[in-house]
């Protein structure tokens, strides 16, 4: 799902505001406890002793307070995306629906680009006035082949960009490939978990930069004249991208190819 989690924004709120601190944690890890504990059923009761006990066991990071202003731009990022996927889904069915149907379905096209448009001119105001962000974008964009839409993704989706080692925000990302190593048998690595959403994004970002950015263009071409899969080479160039642009924010560097 896409909701911003309202309810537990609430709560969150109502916590912050008596300056607790806050945890929001995945309910998949909380099931996952769950079961490792041979904890099966599942009430309200049990829910509130299990979730209690998972704090107290696995202690996990207070999630940071975000302001009024963040939660903003998050929504408007989130909308953004939706009107994205729909945008997508109705120029699909331009090219299969026939020609009966062309101009309905780009009616329909140019109310979204006009929407579409909306959102991003509020989005880019409501970024100005969040100046850590302001500052970032200008650092960001100096990237050849990194736009807005991976910015503004990776400062929403990846709050904690600069303050990560190469291997922390690859593994944070989803683009380091895990070990599946037992004994002798030596498993092939994949990359796993992360944050799917960032990783789209910097996916379509990496494949723009194979072609303008002549880092990743290099990087690219030499995975492949190694006989990598080009899958594989985008894998890589996508950790190498995010690696890039972690330490420019840790450093406040802008991009130099030098």
């Amino acid at each position: 799902m896409e909701s911003t989690g309202r309810y537990e924004f609430d709560l969150a709120q109502a916590c912050y505001q008596k300056h607790f601190p806050v945890v929001i944690a995945k309910p998949t890890s909380v099931r996952q406890y769950a079961k490792a504990i041979d904890q099966l059923a599942k009430t309200d009761q049990i829910d509130a002793k299990l979730i209690a006990q998972y704090a107290a066991v696995i202690q996990p990071k207070p999630t940071p307070k975000k302001s009024k202003n963040l939660i903003v731009i998050k929504d408007l990022l989130t909308r953004r995306r939706q009107l994205m996927q729909m945008r997508t889904q109705e120029l699909n069915r331009l090219k299969i629906m026939g020609k009966s149907l062309e101009l309905s379905c780009k009616r329909v096209i140019k109310c979204l680009d006009k929407e579409i448009e909306r959102v991003e001119s509020k989005l880019q105001k409501h970024v100005e006035l969040q100046q850590e962000w302001h500052d970032r974008q200008k650092l960001l964009q100096s990237v050849p082949g990194v736009g807005n839409t991976l910015i503004y993704s990776i400062l929403a989706d990846l709050p904690e960009i600069g303050t990560l080692n190469s291997k922390q925000v690859g593994k944070l990302v989803g683009v380091a490939p895990m070990n599946r190593d037992s004994g002798l048998f030596k498993g092939k690595r994949r990359i796993q978990g992360g944050r799917a959403g960032i990783r789209t994004t910097l996916y379509m970002a990496t494949l723009s930069a194979t072609l303008c950015n002549p880092l990743i263009r290099a990087c690219y071409k030499k995975l492949v004249l190694m006989g990598k899969h080009k899958k594989v080479a985008i894998t890589a160039c996508m950790r190498k991208m995010i690696t890039i642009l972690n330490a420019m924010v840790r450093d406040n560097k802008a991009w130099c190819l030098d």
